[in-house]
């Protein structure tokens, strides 16, 4: 039996050796085009390493943090008159789950209204 490295497929053939010499001569030429282009002047751990902010000191993490407040503030100031509509609806003064079931049994049975009274008809 002759031994081959070639499968043959029906979009052509592959050969894992000549893919690894691929690979290999793929990796020098990008090391050698890598000594000879990149920038020699970079300091690691100087100020080169710092993020770039236009020109401005980098803020404490607190400060750059996002508060979901800010996030949906466009939401709740357009939406505010609903807000204050639906929280009178509200049951008690906590989010508990009896709200959240009370609305979904309500909701399932004018759900179930509209289906089998449309069916009724």
């Amino acid at each position: 039996m002759i031994f081959t490295t070639t499968i043959q497929t029906g979009a052509g053939y592959w050969n894992p050796i000549i893919w690894l010499f691929s690979f290999g001569l793929i990796s020098i030429l990008i090391y050698i085009i890598f000594t000879l282009i990149a920038e020699k002047s970079y300091k690691k751990d100087t100020e080169q390493t710092l993020p770039f902010l236009s020109g401005n000191i980098e803020e404490r993490e607190e400060k750059l943090h996002v508060k979901a407040s800010n996030l949906y503030w466009g939401f709740k100031t357009s939406l505010e008159d609903y807000y204050k509509f639906i929280s009178k609806l509200r049951l008690g003064s906590d989010a508990i789950i009896n709200d959240y079931f009370t609305w979904f049994i309500f909701t399932l049975a004018v759900i179930f209204l509209i289906i089998f009274g449309g069916m009724l008809l």
